[in-house]
């Protein structure tokens, strides 16, 4: 006779089995969830659908400096160090002081001043009142001494250019005739650890360092949000004090849909994965064109107002990863996924 403290069903197993066999298939089919979210974050989107065009590229030679002045028919790469043409990429060189600390125009705006502008196999930089320097990149093939330095408190090595441009750039940035270091990024790849603001975000990837970027190497603004923040402001600001790498045209103006895009495809060939919001510091407050600070404290005081969210700062443009090497030039068509 069957014991009447256990109920069998069909299959002859008691209710503790039962419930112990679902705990443990919940369990598998979570732990086979993640496993499938984590091997498939990369899954590339199908369908795309265009949202405008690319109407300015910006290339950043030197941390903290002016960007390239690009013709509108250039044609750039995109590869896993970030945006360039050749040997020149974006924050490939970087300015230290004597402690091996970086600087940056937060500290000294007018290092927005100085101008490079690049040339065959090199660049030539240029500052008011000084001579123009020229950098041959056939020069930093020679073994040169590197120096520990970080960027935001993740360390990595870098190698010195030299002492004339050491020189240079201390005269122009500190008036004095040294205190600074112009070093380059020498490797093939990132090497550097992900940013520890950006280590919880779900789909970036440790490549996505790219070389002295802040936190990721590629950067996107959509210029219909930049166009509504300046209807908020009393002095309008240039797009390029957000220091992206892509500045968008949409089609239709719509601000702020770049909060909900996970992909981006530029052109036929560059696709790119959103890995964060780009949150906003004082940098943004320093004109571009005088390399004078706002005296209001704007548009980083605007942005507090209305685009904080549940981060330190303000968020404005998209933090990108490269997922599929590609050329770009001005004018290409930007899709994103369509869903």
């Amino acid at each position: 006779m069957m014991d009447p403290k256990i109920s069998l069903n069909g299959f002859g197993l008691s209710n503790k089995m039962l419930i112990g066999m679902g705990v443990s298939l919940v369990a598998a089919g979570g732990a086979g969830y993640l496993i499938y979210r984590h091997l498939n974050r990369d899954l590339m989107p199908v369908k795309w659908r265009r949202v405008g065009t690319l109407q300015q590229i910006n290339v950043f030679p030197v941390k903290s400096c002016a960007p390239l002045v690009l013709g509108d028919q250039e044609e750039y790469d995109c590869d896993v160090l970030g945006i360039g043409k050749g040997n020149v990429r974006d924050r490939k060189f970087m300015l230290l002081n004597d402690n091996n600390e970086m600087i940056t125009a937060r500290g000294y705006p007018h290092m927005l001043r100085i101008q490079p502008k690049a040339i065959s196999n090199g660049l030539i930089f240029s500052a008011p009142g000084m001579p123009d320097l020229e950098l041959d990149f056939s020069d930093l093939d020679t073994p040169a001494k590197d120096v520990h330095t970080s960027v935001w408190g993740v360390p990595l090595d870098a190698m010195l250019c030299g002492t004339r441009f050491d020189k240079w750039f201390s005269e122009f940035i500190l008036k004095k005739d040294s205190g600074l270091k112009l070093v380059y990024y020498p490797y093939p790849v990132p090497v550097r650890a992900t940013n520890p603001r950006l280590k919880n975000m779900p789909f970036i990837k440790q490549d996505d360092s790219g070389t002295f970027n802040d936190a990721t190497s590629y950067m996107l603004l959509n210029l219909s949000s930049i166009d509504d923040l300046n209807t908020r402001l009393k002095r309008p600001v240039d797009p390029l004090q957000f220091r992206g790498n892509f500045e968008l045209k949409m089609d239709v103006d719509e601000p702020y849909a770049e909060d909900h895009w996970q992909w981006i495809r530029i052109g036929n060939e560059a696709i790119f994965r959103v890995v964060a919001p780009c949150t906003r510091c004082i940098f943004t407050n320093i004109n571009v064109r005088t390399a004078e600070r706002d005296i209001d404290g704007d548009p980083l005081k605007t942005l507090r107002s209305y685009r904080l969210f549940d981060y330190p700062s303000p968020a404005m443009g998209l933090h990108l990863g490269l997922r599929s090497p590609g050329n770009v030039k001005a004018n290409d068509i930007v899709y994103v996924e369509d869903n």
